[in-house]
């Protein structure tokens, strides 16, 4: 891989959560030390899940479990990159939710009022309650004219128990349905990088987006005009990247690779203490 040195220095850093930080509740080695070290350098950071059902509060609260200590902050769902998306497009608009509540409460922080008679739009998230009843309601009320959105296309998530159908699954259900697609906002679109630019005020020639899958971070951090890293302790193995048509510009084994590249490609005049690298 091309050195990433030989860019404009990275002022601002990107990262996907599950896959780079933490396998499930657990922390991934370097994970806790990588975010230190963000937040030592004094550079703004985000990290980004296509996870719609927490809010950024519960995400932290789960992260600090694991012994990661992510500033409320700097956690952008896909929930959240749909609000944003809804409030640019319909301001204070009205919505159908199936979705739990990092959906729901981003929606209403947006100013948006759910309803199930004659909603502006169906938004479909992640939830681990499908009701039968709430999708056949989003069928009908898509049949009759309301616009379909979704907040990230996975069609599966890991749990102990073992695989679990995600938002794409279902949104599938219902694009079988009804003949209508959704919008998706999350990953791999790149307007969920955009969003999360947008949100700290950071440019795509001095960002970085870190992850472990090339079929969503490396695609939409590419596509987004981001520099990307690939970590192996996620979704994509090492022998598989060479499969793709478009590559990352680095690939490490782990975030603990990042914690001295947090210091070598520091803008000038930003140390790093010591201690973390």
């Amino acid at each position: 891989m091309a050195p990433m040195t030989t860019h404009a220095p990275i002022e601002t850093w990107l990262t996907d959560m599950d896959g780079v930080l933490v396998h499930e509740e657990h922390a991934i080695p370097g994970a806790a030390e990588f975010v230190e070290a963000l937040k030592a350098s004094g550079r703004h950071f985000l990290v980004l899940t296509n996870n719609s059902i927490f809010t950024p509060r519960d995400l932290r609260a789960r992260l600090f479990a694991s012994g990661i200590d992510v500033p409320e902050d700097a956690i952008w769902t896909s929930a959240l990159a749909t609000a944003q998306f809804l409030a640019d497009q319909r301001p204070d608009g009205t919505a159908y939710v199936v979705g739990e509540a990092g959906l729901t409460t981003a929606l209403h922080d947006i100013g948006y009022v759910m309803t199930d008679r004659d909603p502006e739009y169906v938004v479909l998230g992640e939830t681990r309650t499908y009701s039968f009843e709430a999708i056949t309601r989003a069928i009908r009320l898509i049949e009759a004219g309301a616009r379909f959105i979704a907040t990230n296309p996975d069609v599966s998530g890991p749990s102990q128990q073992g695989t679990l159908p995600a938002t794409g699954s279902v949104a599938a259900l219902i694009t079988a349905a009804t003949g209508r697609a959704p919008y998706y906002v999350g990953k791999p679109n790149p307007l969920m990088m955009r969003s999360a630019l947008n949100r700290i005020d950071a440019h795509s020639e001095t960002t970085v987006m870190v992850g472990d899958r090339m079929d969503t971070d490396i695609v939409s951090g590419l596509e987004a005009g981001l520099r990307t890293i690939l970590v192996t302790t996620g979704s994509t193995r090492l022998e598989d990247v060479e499969t793709f048509p478009y590559r990352p510009s680095r690939v490490v084994d782990s975030v603990a690779d990042l914690v001295e590249m947090v210091a070598e490609l520091a803008p000038a005049g930003v140390d790093v203490p010591t201690e973390y690298v």
